[in-house]
């Protein structure tokens, strides 16, 4: 919580309210949900994450099977899983969405 505060030159309180936060810009860059792309084509050989977990940048999501190499898929940044759109045995094309993060 953020306060303003009124202090007389001797430095006592003469009078202090709630401040009024406009916090809408930063809620609405919250909620927006990015999402992460496949880097190449393949099929998705394993995911590790689930809607609602935690993440931090560097985690890996999922394992991508691409020439017989797997390919560990990263959170390019910390947040939560807001959706996965792929499931073990889909066949993925490049760019296509991943997982999304909020």
């Amino acid at each position: 919580k953020q306060y303003v505060v009124e202090v007389d030159a001797g430095g006592e309180i003469t009078h202090y309210e709630q401040a009024q936060v406009n916090n809408s810009a930063q809620t609405h860059q919250q909620a927006k949900a990015e999402p992460i792309t496949s880097p190449l084509a393949g099929n998705i050989w394993k995911v590790l994450v689930t809607p609602g977990a935690e993440v931090q940048a560097g985690d890996v999501l999922l394992i991508l099977e691409a020439m017989k190499m797997e390919t560990q898929i990263v959170a390019d940044r910390a947040g939560h899983i807001s959706t996965v759109m792929v499931k073990p045995g889909d066949a993925v094309q490049v760019g296509e969405p991943l997982v999304s993060i909020q």
